[in-house]
């Protein structure tokens, strides 16, 4: 078997175990996104909010909805009163307030988004010390791919 012909059944069996763990884990992962007392939308608005660090304005927000401001305004609202986003004073001009999420709302996505028991300590700890550095080595390379996007 040459190069490419292993490289395809090494992606071909990492696909199969991937798609096998994602179904065996459906429902762990899926507790904290059904456990969170915020709407859909709501998220999707707070994660915006935590992928941009200088903040968003109401109306910017309600334009990369689609929503009117009256609409964004309200989930604004209710985000504030959760804790989960804060209305700040834009340094640059007094008369305009951006939104940014808080670390109670970063935790909020966090517990969501690191819901992978496939990593977690007691996973790992019953693979054998080869498969252990195997793994490692797999994680550290797909990492600096990751990296290298950015």
């Amino acid at each position: 078997m040459n190069g490419e012909e292993e490289r395809d059944r090494l992606l071909q069996a990492l696909g199969e175990a991937r798609v096998a763990m994602e179904n065996s884990l459906l429902p762990g992962t899926m507790r904290p996104l059904l456990d969170t007392d915020m709407t859909f939308a709501q998220l999707k608005v707070l994660t915006m909010l935590a992928t941009t660090p200088g903040g968003l304005t109401v109306r910017g927000l309600a334009d990369s909805f689609g929503v009117s401001m009256a609409s964004m305004s309200t989930m604004i609202d209710r985000l504030v009163a959760q804790g989960a986003a804060q209305r700040d004073v834009d340094s640059s001009d007094s008369r305009v307030r951006r939104i940014h999420v808080t670390p109670l709302g970063r935790d909020a996505l966090h517990r969501i988004v690191s819901a992978r028991p496939e990593f977690d300590d007691q996973t790992l700890q019953y693979l054998s010390l080869d498969d252990l550095r195997a793994l490692t080595q797999g994680m550290q390379a797909v990492a600096r791919v990751f990296a290298a996007r950015e």
